[in-house]
C-alpha cells in the first residue's frame, strides 16, 4: 500500500510539475522572427566578428532589427545583400567590393636589418623589441597577417612581404588587427594607386634604412596638391577621387617607388 501512495504521489507530482513547466514556457517564452533564421542561412557562416557582431547569428539577429544594414557583412557579396534586402523588404545598398591593401615595399632587399633575430617567429613578438628591421615602421616579415586569415588570401613572397590575392580577399579585416605595425587598410578594390610606407623619419633616415620608403620630396604633391599632401614627412593621400588618372604619370616619378599604382595596368 505504501508503495502504491508512493507511485501515486510522484506521478501527481510529475503531472503537477510538467505542467508548471507548459505554463513557463508560454508565459515566458522569446518569439523570435522567422526572419532572422533566413537571413541567418544566407550568410557566408564565415563567423569572421568583420561586420562588428560576435557572428553570423548575432549580424542576423541586428540586421532583422534595423540595427544594421544587409549590406553590413563584408565577406557577403551582391547577391548575399540583395537576398537579404528581398527578406527584409528593403532596398539593397550597393555593395563595394573591398580588398586589404599592404602599405610597405620593405623586402628583404629593400630593408635593412637591424640584426640577427633570435627569438618568437611572430611579428607581435619581434614589434615588442623593435623588430629584427633597422626601419621601426616596416614589414616585419614573419607572416601574423597570412596565419591570421581565414580565407587564405594571403601568403608570403619570397621578398618577405605579405601578398594579398584579391579573389580571395573578404576585407574581413583579420589582417589589419593582426598586423602590429598598421600596415594594412582595406580599399575598394577599384583604388589603385596608394602610399607603399608608413615611415615618420626625415627623408636621409628613411633612405638609409629602406630603399623604397617615401622620404617626404613632394614630388607626388606637387603633381596632385588636391589629392596628396605631405604631413609627418610621409606623403598622404586625401582623396583618393580627386586623383587625375592624367597625372598619375607624374606622381609615379617618385624616385623610391614609395607611391603609385598597385599594378602599372591599372589605370588608377
Amino acid at each position: 500500500m505504501e508503495v502504491l501512495w508512493s507511485v501515486i504521489t510522484m506521478g501527481a507530482l510529475g503531472f503537477l510539475f510538467s505542467f508548471g513547466l507548459v505554463i513557463a514556457y508560454r508565459k515566458l517564452r522569446v518569439h523570435e522572427d522567422p526572419k532572422i533564421e533566413k537571413v541567418a542561412e544566407i550568410l557566408p557562416q564565415a563567423n569572421c566578428g568583420a561586420c562588428g557582431y560576435a557572428g553570423c547569428r548575432a549580424f542576423a539577429e541586428a540586421v532583422v532589427k534595423g540595427e544594421t544594414t544587409p549590406n553590413g557583412c563584408p565577406v557577403g557579396d551582391a547577391d548575399v545583400v540583395k537576398q537579404i534586402a528581398e527578406t527584409l523588404g528593403v532596398s539593397a545598398a550597393e555593395v563595394v567590393k573591398k580588398v586589404a591593401r599592404l602599405h610597405c615595399r620593405g623586402t628583404h632587399e629593400a630593408a635593412k636589418n637591424r640584426g640577427v633575430y633570435i627569438g618568437i617567429s611572430t611579428c607581435g613578438a619581434a614589434h615588442l623589441i623593435g623588430g629584427n628591421k633597422q626601419c621601426s615602421y616596416g614589414c616585419l616579415h614573419f607572416g601574423d597577417c597570412a596565419r591570421t586569415c581565414p580565407f587564405d588570401a594571403i601568403y608570403m613572397s619570397e621578398e618577405g612581404l605579405p601578398i594579398v590575392i584579391e579573389d580571395k580577399c573578404t576585407a574581413c579585416g583579420k589582417c589589419v588587427e593582426a598586423c602590429p605595425r598598421n600596415l594594412f587598410e582595406l580599399h575598394p578594390v577599384s583604388q589603385g594607386i596608394i602610399v607603399f610606407c608608413r615611415s615618420k623619419d626625415r627623408g636621409p633616415v628613411s633612405r638609409k634604412v629602406c630603399k623604397n620608403a617615401c622620404i617626404a620630396c613632394g614630388i607626388c604633391s606637387r603633381a596632385c596638391p588636391e589629392a596628396i599632401v605631405i604631413e609627418n614627412n610621409l606623403a598622404i593621400i586625401t582623396d583618393y577621387k580627386k586623383i587625375d588618372p592624367e597625372k598619375i604619370p607624374e606622381v609615379e616619378k617618385c624616385p623610391t617607388d614609395s607611391i603609385g599604382r598597385l599594378k602599372k595596368e591599372d589605370e588608377g
